[in-house]
């Protein structure tokens, strides 16, 4: 009877170091992790886009510059605008490279919460117009952003986080229905 309460007694004093090892190793881990400062926010940026149109989703990799106050794009992704405007592929295509690189600024204001360890964007997208060649013809394209939820840089990755909306696209002057959002999502962006 005696063998059985040593082995018992210490897989019991085993369990409670391991337990105190990992309770030490997750509070030190915490105060290891400094407090998010505003001045970290500003800088390159490179991260993962996925762009959702409908049952449509596209992944890839984007590259912007965030400043004080501004996220900007020397390259605003816009194949999805176009294809919405100009139906017929070869068209949309040819339309897309005829555009070349779009360039588009994201306003935003930013507080600290010290609470989560975050910076939390208040995004204040602005319209983008185009004008995107079809036939000849250069098609005045006005495309409404909106932002339905806050941007975060988040201080325990030192990751940003944020998503944009085309909410509505207007073309020479007439609102385009039936119309499927186009959703910007960007869900990990770090700093180059």
């Amino acid at each position: 009877m005696k063998k059985l309460t040593v082995p018992r007694f210490f897989i019991t004093v085993l369990m409670v170091l391991a337990g105190l090892a990992l309770y030490s190793c997750n509070d030190s881990d915490a105060q290891d992790i400094p407090p998010v400062k505003m001045e970290e926010l500003p800088g390159n940026y490179k991260g993962k886009l996925i762009i959702i149109q409908g049952n449509s989703k596209r992944e890839g990799i984007k590259e912007f510059k965030v400043k004080k106050d501004t996220i900007s794009f020397a390259e605003f992704p816009v194949t999805e605008i176009v294809k919405t405007v100009v139906k017929d592929p070869a068209k949309a295509e040819t339309a897309i490279k005829a555009l070349g690189k779009v360039k588009y600024d994201l306003k935003y204001a930013a507080v600290i919460n010290t609470a989560n360890n975050v910076i939390e964007l208040t995004l204040a997208p602005k319209t983008m117009e185009l004008q995107i060649p079809v036939d000849g013809v250069n098609k005045k394209t006005v495309v409404e952003f909106t932002a339905k939820q806050k941007g975060y840089y988040v201080g325990m990755d030192r990751t940003l986080r944020y998503a944009l909306t085309a909410e509505k696209i207007t073309v020479d002057g007439t609102l385009i229905t039936p119309y499927e959002v186009i959703d910007y999502n960007f869900p990990f962006c770090i700093k180059n």
